[in-house]
């Protein structure tokens, strides 16, 4: 079976090669290209990636314009950076597919000091501690390394468009019963600058947009 694989992409020319061609037979590429300056929509197509493109700046705009873009039964998301390596993919979708799990997200792993600044790894605990506490999921990260079921994720409405993503989509799963799991890969050095974690002050725009997602999804829960 297919699975498609949504890239949000903002200038990420120089990681674009080694991130497509790591990707694994039978996992397609869509990047979705999210206002870049640089050639990331021209690399992408080169190297055989299917490419959208998505005005509405936001980490949320590119995820749901992949996502509706998408045809596979099973949908990936992971980021364009370089700072996961698609051949992991795998440990991800694998229990997807096998039925045993609704959405498994990837819990990163940091292979040097430098791949996840201090900064960045304690807003994600703290946001993690707090999910774990409001919905008894067990996730101790929330990785943009994940899978789920396209319609699936399409029918819970998921509505934020900016950092908040990703949180909002495990929320809305926990409150819909699904099963949510969590699998190890690894986390590696990104290519260029992070334009979240790479500066504290993304950081904090990061984890401004999950708290409010966070204190929104107090009626679902």
């Amino acid at each position: 079976m297919d699975v498609d694989v949504v890239l949000p992409c903002l200038d990420e020319e120089e990681a674009l090669p080694w991130v497509l061609g790591r990707m694994p037979e039978g996992f397609r590429p869509i990047v979705v290209d999210n206002g870049s300056t640089d050639r990331s929509a021209e690399v992408a197509a080169a190297l055989g990636a299917r490419v959208v493109h998505e005005s509405r700046r936001g980490f949320g705009a590119a995820c749901h314009a992949g996502l509706t873009a998408a045809t596979a039964e099973v949908v990936c998301f992971m980021d364009a950076d370089a700072s996961l390596d698609p051949r992991q993919l795998p440990r991800v979708t694998g229990p997807v597919l096998a039925g045993d799990a609704d959405l498994v997200l990837g819990r990163r792993i940091p292979r040097s000091r430098s791949a996840w600044p201090a900064h960045a790894r304690i807003g994600n605990v703290l946001l993690a501690s707090n999910l774990r506490r409001r919905t008894g999921v067990p996730l101790r990260d929330l990785g943009p390394m994940r899978a789920c079921r396209r319609d699936d994720l399409l029918a819970l409405g998921v509505a934020d468009r900016r950092f908040g993503y990703p949180l909002e989509m495990v929320l809305r799963a926990a409150a819909a019963g699904w099963r949510v799991r969590e699998t190890e890969v690894d986390y590696l050095d990104r290519s260029g600058r992070s334009k979240v974690t790479g500066t504290v002050r993304g950081t904090v725009r990061a984890v401004r947009d999950m708290r409010r997602v966070m204190a929104e999804a107090a009626a679902l829960l």
